[in-house]
């Protein structure tokens, strides 16, 4: 995603559901109609963006909350860097740990709790 359907996004999850206008309000720059509208079409057509029309005009609402979105976006990294590794997951493993431990020591421990967890997971296999 772009820095300016970045900032859209932003808008909308802010205000919820927006026409185009609306959301040209929210933007910390001034953009022409057009740039907006053109903007809003672009993530509806990439799925991120409801669309319902009232009147003359559509009104859009983010499909994602921002935590979903994020939580996707890191997902989509980490499959993408695995499958680029050739499945070796070493070097992701060992570059998340020391920027872990460079930011916050207690997330450290966070980590490893959900590793244990994940361990016990899928040594009990699925739930039935």
């Amino acid at each position: 995603m772009g820095h300016l359907e970045l900032t859209v996004m932003e808008a909308l999850w802010a205000r919820g559901e927006a026409n185009v206008h609306e959301v040209m309000l929210c933007l910390d720059r001034r953009l022409a109609y057009n740039t907006v509208m053109t903007t809003l079409d672009r993530l509806y057509k990439k799925g991120l963006l409801s669309r319902s029309k009232i009147d003359r005009a559509y009104f859009y609402a983010a499909r994602l909350t921002r935590l979903e979105w994020q939580q996707k976006q890191a997902e989509d990294l980490v499959a993408g860097f695995l499958q680029d590794a050739g499945g070796r997951g070493e070097l992701l493993i060992s570059c998340l740990v020391d920027a872990v431990g460079r930011h916050d020591a207690a997330l450290l421990d966070d980590l490893e709790e959900r590793i244990r967890g994940k361990r016990r997971e899928i040594e009990e296999g699925p739930r039935k």
